[in-house]
């Protein structure tokens, strides 16, 4: 299984959302202003929405 978090400390939310656009497999999406982590089994570990991500927020690893 893998763990993806984000750190809502960092994460700008909606206002950013370049990981929903980005991820290929569509995990993410927005729930009012916040990024929400969806089918985690899903999850391929391409690691575009780290890499993406302007804040360093999500943090993806296979457990």
């Amino acid at each position: 299984m893998t763990e993806i978090t984000i750190d809502y400390d960092k994460c700008e939310g909606a206002d950013c959302a370049e990981c929903v656009d980005a991820c290929p497999m569509e995990l993410f999406t927005i729930r009012g202003d916040q990024i929400i982590i969806q089918n985690r089994d899903k999850c391929s570990l391409c690691e575009i929405c780290v890499d993406i991500c302007p804040n360093g927020a999500i943090k993806v690893k296979k457990e």
